[in-house]
């Protein structure tokens, strides 16, 4: 009896499918399937031309609906909401995806990528770029075209032969791909998980769509006053260039303000100019502009603040957001596809996808809800007064545009200090339990135990709490210095040394973490350097590693891979160390290579993924329980439940739901604590 079917399809839609996504490209009333590649098992490839009249085989119409045979695509949610599209409407338990395979596994999920990084006898074309944008996407009409705005298969038939052979290799690729991961099965828990994902893309988000219009009309005539007020000053033809920003302000101000400075300040100043002028920065990030305005000697020139204010304001991101809603929003006004599943190799944690809900601005306004009516009725004049930046209100008011629909409300909770749980209970750290068993206060605890005073001394908004909280957010991982400064530590005004000091003193406080550090690693090695399985103590992770890869098997069984693990020897201060790497998507460049790990980044993978695991868990609890999650966030889930009065009620319930740990962790000390609304914001 066949047991699989792999699928891939080719298709037409006038929506950009990049800019707009597959949910609304689907929809769109132009789309159609032109071409479907399928194989049973290890049986050929069989080619359906739908454009030019075939039709769907019986036998493929049959397996389609029948639970019992697999059916496999990369990406697979493309082709189960085209298949739905066009009236087979398959649950998304019946569909398995290679994409998610690979990125399990440690792989990219481009499959184009994945292909090369397996070296697959199949690989899939590299002709496929220029046949999709000839026949799956508009055309502009010419004379020499006939003045059609799309390509059909007969105005280029050997084109057309080409594309259904470069759709017959992409089933050969995702065949190729199962059958070489087939050995690492994804467990029960990330299979309901991914089915549990498909629902809440499938849901999508409300969008207001007045507040989004209005907040692009705001923004359009704002950033019109703010260049024009800058060109007054500056004679710029574009103030908001970097490379003429630059130049105006070494030529007018540079020396100017040099002058007027303290040898401190001067010290200062070089290191912003130095992030300034950096050839490489051609983004004008906000840090230098920030640190050149906290200067007197800058305060001084009047004019030269307000064309580096209004560079800031300008160079806001996060207002085009606004823009990416409408863009995406369905005919329901809802947006759809904002997660990708297992996006982050290794911990699988979701990645974000179309709007970016990962990084959204806080509102930080105590009633947010007058600015958000002021810019509905697009009175910018008010807010300005009110508030003083307009795009400063405008990015804060991106993550309220997202609405629960009439009838309904949000409950919003989250996680309390996740991953300062997690890593304490890894490293059964007593006082840190203790702490998480109580009230929680972990910044207190941790100042009073790092800097030996009374716990009651240690206050909201005091010095010493400030320090503490740099340094729990900063340490757990094995960071020093270096993390120190990345949180922030000298802007605080702490110097180098006095932030190695509290490095020693935050060690000192939590030995058994830094022993965490160092027994995974010692774990991770023996496993890489002998071939074989090693338990340790710590939650009784367990380490292992075949030919292809080295993988951490958490309590929840989710296994973190690094492919193609090896040692080589780093310079570390005056001498070398021995490392270990393995193959992988660097951050930084987003190109596959060599990626070097330690106790303390591997320490914080197997964090960061038990997190993943725990939040994952107490969503799929929540769906049982009736919530109707519509986003999620790291550590945060966002549900639509009735507006019937109950909304207190409906809340208690889903923090008492994400209180509860699973059995692999049920000394694991969890809170979560949440509030209700009709629209989403930071409480």
């Amino acid at each position: 009896m066949r047991k699989d079917l792999f699928i891939d399809i080719e298709t037409y839609s006038s929506v950009d499918i990049k800019s707009c996504g597959a949910y609304k490209y689907i929809e769109s009333p132009d789309f159609e399937i032109l071409i479907v590649g399928y194989a049973f098992d290890d049986e050929d490839v069989v080619i359906v031309d739908l454009a030019q009249g075939d039709e769907l085989p019986e036998e493929f119409e049959e397996a389609l609906f029948n639970p019992e045979i697999r059916k496999h695509a990369h990406n697979a949610v493309f082709e189960r909401r085209s298949f739905q599209r066009v009236g087979y409407d398959i649950p998304a338990e019946n569909w398995h995806c290679t994409a998610v395979k690979a990125a399990y596994c440690g792989l990219p999920f481009s499959l184009d990528e994945v292909s090369k990084k397996l070296d697959l006898k199949d690989k899939k074309l590299d002709t496929g770029k220029a046949l999709i944008k000839y026949f799956s996407c508009p055309c502009k009409p010419t004379r020499t075209n006939g003045m059609r705005t799309r390509n059909y298969p007969w105005d280029a038939p050997e084109q057309w032969e080409m594309y259904k052979e470069y759709n017959r290799y992409d089933v050969l690729s995702e065949r190729e791909i199962y059958h070489k991961l087939e050995q690492y099965v994804i467990p029960e828990f990330e299979r309901e998980l991914y089915i549990l994902d498909q629902a809440i893309n499938d849901r999508g988000i409300l969008v207001d769509m007045e507040l989004a219009e209005s907040a692009i009309a705001v923004d359009g005539i704002y950033t019109n006053i703010l260049l024009q007020q800058s060109k007054d000053i500056t004679g710029l033809d574009n103030p908001n260039s970097v490379a003429q920003l630059k130049t105006w302000y070494g030529r007018n101000y540079a020396d100017l303000v040099d002058a007027n400075l303290s040898k401190k300040d001067k010290e200062y100043l070089a290191t912003a100019n130095g992030q300034f002028y950096d050839p490489n920065n051609q983004s004008m990030a906000a840090d230098p502009i920030k640190m050149l305005l906290k200067l007197d000697a800058v305060q001084m020139f009047s004019e030269l603040v307000t064309v580096l204010e209004n560079r800031q304001k300008l160079g806001r991101s996060s207002v085009k957001k606004y823009y990416t809603m409408i863009n995406c929003a369905m005919k329901d006004k809802r947006v759809r596809g904002t997660f990708q599943f297992y996006g982050a190799n290794r911990t699988g944690r979701w990645a974000g996808r179309l709007v970016q809900l990962q990084n959204l601005s806080k509102n930080h306004v105590d009633n947010i809800d007058l600015p958000r009516e002021l810019i509905r009725k697009r009175d910018w004049e008010a807010v300005e007064m009110m508030y003083g930046d307009v795009s400063d209100i405008l990015s804060q008011l991106v993550r309220t545009t997202f609405i629960a629909p009439e009838g309904k409300t949000y409950c919003v909770a989250d996680f309390s200090a996740i991953e300062a749980r997690v890593v304490s209970w890894l490293a059964n750290e007593d006082w840190r339990m203790e702490v998480f068993r109580g009230d929680g206060k972990i910044y207190e605890a941790a100042g009073a135990r790092m800097f030996n005073v009374p716990i009651e001394s240690i206050t909201k908004g005091s010095e010493l709490r400030a320090k503490a909280k740099n340094a729990e957010l900063a340490l757990g991982y094995q960071g020093s210095l270096g993390a120190m400064k990345r949180m922030g530590g000298d802007k605080m005004g702490m110097s180098d040394n006095e932030m190695m000091h509290i490095v020693k003193l935050w060690r000192d406080a939590n030995k058994a973490i830094v022993n965490l550090w160092a027994e995974i690693e010692r774990c991770a090695h023996e496993a890489v350097r002998y071939h074989r399985r090693v338990v340790g103590t710590p939650r009784n992770l367990i380490f292992d590693c075949d030919d292809t890869y080295f993988t951490i098997t958490l309590p929840s069984g989710h296994q973190l891979f690094y492919r193609n693990p090896t040692f080589k020897e780093k310079k570390a201060g005056r001498s070398m160390a021995k490392l270990l790497y393995y193959e992988g998507i660097i951050q930084e460049t987003k190109q596959w290579g060599l990626i070097d790990t330690y106790g303390g980044k591997l320490t914080e993978n197997i964090v960061q993924a038990i997190s993943r695991d725990l939040i994952g868990f107490a969503m799929i609890n929540l769906s049982k329980a009736g919530y109707d999650i519509t986003m999620h966030v790291h550590d945060e889930a966002i549900a639509e439940v009735p507006d019937d009065g109950n909304s207190k009620a409906w809340l208690d319930g889903m923090i008492k739901i994400m209180s509860n740990p699973p059995e692999w962790a049920s000394d694991l000390p969890l809170n979560a604590a949440g509030f209700a609304c009709k629209y989403y914001m930071k409480d």
